[in-house]
C-alpha cells in the first residue's frame, strides 16, 4: 500500500513539475511575442499580458505543491533548530498540521471563489470564466495537502528518489 502511495505521489509530483515548466515555457514565448507585435508590427494584441499573468499564476500554485514536496520551499527553522529533539519532533508535527489547514482554506474558499464568479468573463479575453482563472488556488490547495498528508503519514520524501516510469517497466517485462 505504501508503494502504492508513493508511486501515485511521484507521478503527481511529476504532472505538478511538467505544468509548472511548461507555463513558464509559454510565459516565456508569450512575452516577446506581445512585445514583437507591439513595437515591430505596430498592432498590439491584447491577450499576451493577461495570458501570461494566468500562467503565473498556474506556475505559482501548481509549481509551490511541488516544490512543497521537494522540500525546497521557504522555510524559517532558526527556533526549531535550537529545540531539543522531541520538542523539534512535536514542532515538525505542528507545522505540518498548520499547513494541512492552510491547504484546507485554498482549496474550500479558493472553490468559492470559483463557484461565485463562474459566471463572470475576463474583459481583455471575453470567453475565459474568470472562475476559471481562479481554479488553481484549490487546485493548488489540494495537490499541496495531498504532499502533507504524504510527509505526515509516509515521512518526509523530499530526499528519496522519484522512480521513472516510463523505460523501467518496460524493461523489467522485457527481462
Amino acid at each position: 500500500m505504501r508503494s502504492t502511495l508513493l508511486q501515485f505521489n511521484d507521478r503527481l509530483y511529476m504532472a505538478c513539475i511538467w505544468v509548472a515548466g511548461l507555463a513558464v515555457l509559454t510565459m516565456t514565448l508569450i512575452i516577446p511575442w506581445g512585445i514583437f507585435a507591439r513595437y515591430v508590427l505596430g498592432t498590439g494584441s491584447s491577450w499576451p499580458e493577461p495570458t501570461a499573468i494566468l500562467l503565473m499564476v498556474v506556475f505559482t500554485f501548481i509549481g509551490a505543491a511541488a516544490s512543497y514536496r521537494a522540500g525546497a520551499h521557504m522555510a524559517v527553522a532558526m527556533v526549531t533548530d535550537r529545540m531539543p529533539p522531541p520538542l523539534k519532533a512535536s514542532a515538525a508535527i505542528l507545522v505540518q498540521l498548520l499547513m494541512a489547514v492552510i491547504c484546507l482554506f485554498m482549496t474550500i474558499k479558493g472553490y468559492s471563489l470559483c463557484k461565485a464568479t463562474w459566471g463572470q468573463y475576463m474583459s481583455a479575453m471575453p470567453t475565459l470564466r474568470v472562475g476559471l482563472t481562479y481554479a488553481p488556488i484549490p487546485l493548488g490547495g489540494l495537490l499541496t495537502l495531498v504532499f502533507v498528508l504524504e510527509k505526515l503519514f509516509l515521512g518526509d520524501q523530499s530526499n528519496r528518489r522519484v522512480v521513472r516510469f516510463d523505460l523501467v517497466e518496460e524493461n523489467e517485462g522485457a527481462a
